[in-house]
């Protein structure tokens, strides 16, 4: 069934906006395009364990112990609750549309042509400041991993201009460097990419439980008191900002059209990955603030590295620094690999220039599209502080993910004999919770961001009628 705002109903502007696409013909142009299927579930699980853990574990744990105090654990809780329920919608839509694009297509399918834009749009900005923001933090370890071998770069190649107070910058190479390195792998086929991340997520899965298997001999349960020193507000402020930690696993579903048996296998990466996830932050998050009394981590950027020297375990926290270098690695290699594949989608629509959406004849990738997103964001990693690029990332991913809950209850109500591999559960409720958890959520996040997303909305809608909305292939077509 189509929907009510379909392209049959374009002969006015206002309702051309909503005009969708219809799935069968995604289905289709996704068996034409050249992608090559070579992903299982295996691969699908590690890429969402490579794009979650990274720099939410090995960094923001102290920012957030410093905000909720030894009550970070109900804080990842409470984040992985809304990602939860915004992962089992994600599940439905991946096995039903199992298309590269992720919740760009989706929404194309449900709620119509304007919305599809603004949300690729705005994934556009999420997945590039994320691969830009996390570049910047594997540079900080990677200069103090080498600054432990006595080695250093000259500083004005160390971090961005005034990044470093007192100090005269001029870019940080480090950032750049690995962005385009990374970009290369990604550009020469997703099985060389997949076969990367599997082997660094596997060592650094191996270097989280090393923590947690030394650190629970050290815990001290009187760190623990008071468990919530600044109250619920404390709780709810952390669960905002930590929910970064969890970005990620949503980049599973940009592999569809590369997925062996996406139908299938795209739910068992979105759910494992996630379930695994959640598991590890709660461990190390409890035994990370049972080590160290939480005010302890003002100014630390290294908090797992910080508690296991307090824990006289400096051998261990080597080691951790080695995890955290391999774990910010495989976050910007899934999200370069998720930012790409949305590019070719919506490129594919012909929202974007066409050029985005060519296949290499011999990679099977999106070669320009990827060396585009690799130097742009390499660029933006060298040239802009940290703190800065961190702004919008997280109200970025909880629009998106408050869309992809909505669309799920339209295609419900749109397409209900759409064939589903996996349903979510307890529809309307679950998705209702979804979107629930994420504008509580969104709201705890400050007046700038806000200002400053809407500001990149409202670019996005200039681009949308000046290019966008009359190069689209559903408007030549004459939708």
């Amino acid at each position: 069934m189509a929907s009510p705002l379909s392209s049959a109903t374009t002969g006015v502007l206002p309702m051309s906006l909503f005009r969708t696409k219809s799935i069968d013909a995604m289905l289709a142009m996704a068996r034409e395009d050249g992608l090559k299927k070579v992903l299982g579930p295996v691969d699908l699980v590690m890429m969402g364990i490579g794009a979650i853990i990274g720099t939410g574990i090995f960094v923001l744990t102290g920012t957030g112990a410093l905000t909720a105090g030894p009550a970070l654990t109900v804080s990842f809780l409470i984040a992985a609750m809304a990602c939860g329920f915004a992962a089992l919608c994600y599940a439905e839509f991946a096995s039903a549309i199992p298309v590269s694009g992720s919740i760009y297509t989706y929404c194309y399918a449900t709620l119509g042509e304007i919305v599809a834009w603004m949300i690729g749009w705005d994934l556009l900005l999420e997945y590039g400041l994320a691969m830009s923001a996390v570049s910047v933090g594997w540079s900080g370890y990677f200069q103090s991993l080498m600054a432990g071998l006595g080695l250093a770069l000259p500083t004005a190649l160390t971090a961005a201009p005034g990044a470093v107070p007192g100090a005269h910058t001029i870019m940080n190479l480090p950032a750049s460097l690995i962005m385009l390195a990374i970009t290369w792998v990604v550009s020469h086929g997703a099985r060389e990419s997949a076969r990367l991340n599997n082997l660094m997520v596997t060592i650094k899965i191996a270097v989280v439980l090393l923590f947690i298997g030394v650190g629970i001999w050290h815990v001290k349960p009187a760190n623990w008191q008071p468990f919530a020193p600044f109250g619920a507000a404390g709780v709810f402020q952390a669960a905002a900002l930590v929910f970064f930690s969890f970005i990620g696993f949503d980049a599973v579903t940009s592999a569809a059209e590369e997925v062996r048996n996406p139908r299938r296998d795209l739910p068992i990466g979105i759910i494992g990955s996630l379930t695994v996830c959640t598991v590890l932050y709660v461990a190390v998050s409890a035994i990370m603030t049972g080590i160290v009394p939480f005010a302890n981590f003002a100014g630390v950027d290294h908090p797992i590295s910080l508690a296991l020297q307090f824990a006289g375990q400096n051998w261990v926290a080597g080691f951790v620094d080695l995890g955290a270098i391999l774990g910010m690695t495989t976050v910007i290699l899934v999200m370069t690999y998720g930012q790409t594949r949305i590019i070719f989608a919506m490129s594919r629509d012909g929202l974007l220039p066409k050029r985005l959406s060519v296949v290499h004849p011999v990679y099977a990738t999106p070669y320009f599209a990827t060396w585009t997103v690799g130097i742009v964001f390499a660029t933006i990693a060298a040239f802009v502080p940290l703190n800065v690029l961190a702004e919008l990332i997280n109200i970025g991913t909880l629009a998106a993910f408050t869309l992809i809950s909505v669309s799920v209850l339209v295609l419900r109500r749109t397409h209900p004999e759409l064939p589903r591999a996996f349903r979510c559960p307890g529809v309307p409720v679950v998705p209702l919770l979804s979107v629930g958890f994420c504008l509580f959520l969104m709201a705890h996040l400050q007046a700038l961001t806000w200002i400053a997303f809407l500001v990149w909305l409202v670019l996005g809608l200039a681009i949308y009628f000046l290019y966008a909305r009359r190069n689209a292939v559903l408007h030549n077509q004459g939708g």
